[in-house]
């Protein structure tokens, strides 16, 4: 189990460890001790005894209040939830039925203008910047065991989530956009049958072309949210110090709980 990014999970996917990536100043990330995912909703005791082994001591479960109460978390036994909602209502339509979306996709590029905009929105809105302080707090209470913090699709509010931990643990950018983009990767096969299936059942290329923007992860998605902060505060150090406010004495204690 120990030092594999890919976890052997069977009914979720894109559950993913964070350790093992180097720092600008010569550390790496621990593993086992940082999990990014999607839903814990459909796990079975089999995926539930592989994150009690590790063991996951703090579940962050970012979802929106109507995808907790539709699909609530199967909370490892090991491990206290926390709900920390991203967004108040579901914005990275990753729960959204198919007929809800459809009635928004059909126009061409409508799916990666509205991804574009939940960045844009993830980087300012009120809701997300309590999330993702409270989100520190937690790492910075979390002395042993591993904190997973957790969206739908594990890819947007998940991603995000792990650009400012990566960042504030010394990452360097180029990596964190290696890791947020494994998810095409890891996504990929679960994400051709689905857009198969579409076309199978009748669906405009247009519509098609849609939800794959919004059910994968592109370069200009971070990157729109990096540009704000930078354009806003310099740079993700001053974000997290300045927005988030957390202070260097926390960065240098994170660093020292997550890195070896």
């Amino acid at each position: 189990m120990a030092n594999q990014r890919l976890l052997p999970i069977k009914n979720g996917y894109n559950f993913r460890d964070l350790g093992g990536y180097p720092t600008v100043d010569g550390h790496t990330t621990k593993w086992q001790r940082l999990l990014r995912t999607g839903s814990l909703a459909r796990l079975g005791q089999d995926d539930l005894k592989v994150l009690d082994a590790i063991p996951v001591t703090i579940d962050v479960d970012l979802r929106a209040p109507d995808e907790v109460k539709k699909a609530p978390d199967r909370v490892p036994a090991t491990a206290t939830y926390y709900h920390l909602p991203v967004f108040q209502s579901d914005e990275t339509d990753a729960s959204h039925s198919d007929e809800e979306i459809a009635a928004q996709m059909q126009k061409p590029g409508n799916g990666y203008h509205h991804m574009i905009d939940v960045y844009q929105r993830m980087t300012t809105v009120n809701s997300a910047k309590q999330a993702y302080q409270n989100l520190f707090k937690l790492l910075l209470s979390n002395k042993h065991g591993a904190l997973l913090f957790h969206c739908t699709a594990g890819k947007d509010r998940t991603g995000m989530a792990s650009f400012l931990i990566l960042s504030a643990l010394g990452v360097e950018q180029k990596v964190i956009i290696e890791d947020y983009l494994l998810t095409n990767t890891v996504t990929q096969e679960f994400r051709n049958n689905w857009l198969q299936e579409m076309r199978d059942n009748g669906a405009s290329e247009e519509l098609v072309t849609n939800r794959a923007a919004l059910a994968s992860v592109a370069p200009d998605y971070i990157n729109t949210a990096i540009k704000n902060i930078n354009q806003n505060y310099g740079n993700v150090d001053h974000y997290l110090n300045e927005y988030l406010g957390i202070t260097p004495a926390e960065i240098k204690e994170l660093r020292e709980l997550y890195l070896d």
